[in-house]
């Protein structure tokens, strides 16, 4: 059956492979990137794809709340109904770290602006819709005053605390809405594939793109997946696992997403 999914990150890396193996698939694809000319380019090869089904495309910088909010309000004018959202876009390493509202940017890429699209399309997917936020094997106790921007973190600390972040509230929400919510996922792709984040941040050329991509295209479509709403996917070892311990600390956990949402409200408001 065809589907309507939105991918952010989806002009490069694994957010490009899914897009691909998606538009094959004759599935209505959503595709967001920051770069215009990328996107155009992006949205032309997926179109030509054979059995590509409608490519629409959106552009926002995801560290910027105004982007963010305007990617909500045009998606909201533009569709009624999705059926699923991947919230794929990540920064690992970057010459700026600290954003313009002076939050380390790894934290409003990573995890925040998932959340408020979680949030904010939560509507239009419906009970039956599924979220699959990407996580990572990389991952470490959230430093509060770092996602409150008052420390700053090296690259790798951010990451692997971003990720976490996402892999936390992920639980929290699915558990929140139940079964009036969307299925919640969030799934360790792979280590190490073959994305320019990896290239940048390790300088090695990692493993196939489609192992991340076949993995999160499993999560969103297979008739299976709903059971486990809330889980984290760790495809490093093929099942749904723990992940940090951290991640399953409700204490915590909450504290997080609190934190997210004082964020969003003094930011996005």
């Amino acid at each position: 059956m065809k589907k309507t999914i939105l991918i952010t990150g989806a002009t490069d890396g694994i957010g490009l492979e899914t897009a691909k193996l998606l538009a094959s698939a004759g599935h209505d694809l959503l595709i967001h990137g920051r770069n215009l000319e990328k996107l155009n380019l992006v949205k032309s090869l997926l179109t030509e794809i054979p059995n590509a089904g409608s490519i629409k495309s959106y552009l926002a910088d995801l560290s910027v709340f105004s982007d963010i909010k305007k990617l909500v309000e045009d998606i909201k004018n533009n569709h009624k109904s999705l059926d699923v959202l991947i919230n794929n876009a990540g920064i690992f390493k970057t010459n700026n770290a600290i954003t313009g509202d002076g939050l380390d940017i790894r934290f409003v890429v990573n995890t925040i602006a998932p959340y408020i699209f979680a949030q904010e399309f939560s509507p239009l997917l419906g009970s039956s819709g599924r979220i699959i936020n990407l996580s990572s094997a990389a991952q470490a106790p959230v430093n509060i005053e770092a996602l409150l921007g008052k420390t700053q973190l090296t690259d790798m600390e951010a990451y692997s605390q971003s990720k976490l972040a996402i892999t936390m509230w992920s639980k929290v929400l699915a558990d929140k809405t139940g079964v009036r919510g969307p299925i919640i996922i969030a799934v360790n792709p792979g280590s190490l594939l073959a994305s320019k984040m990896v290239k940048e941040g390790f300088g090695i050329e990692g493993h196939d793109l489609s192992i991340g991509a076949k993995i999160l295209i499993r999560m969103a479509l297979e008739d299976d997946i709903p059971e486990y709403s809330g889980e984290y996917f760790d495809n490093d070892i093929g099942q749904f696992s723990q992940p940090h311990a951290d991640g399953v600390n409700l204490k915590k956990s909450v504290e997080v997403v609190e934190t997210i949402e004082s964020l969003i409200k003094h930011n996005l408001t």
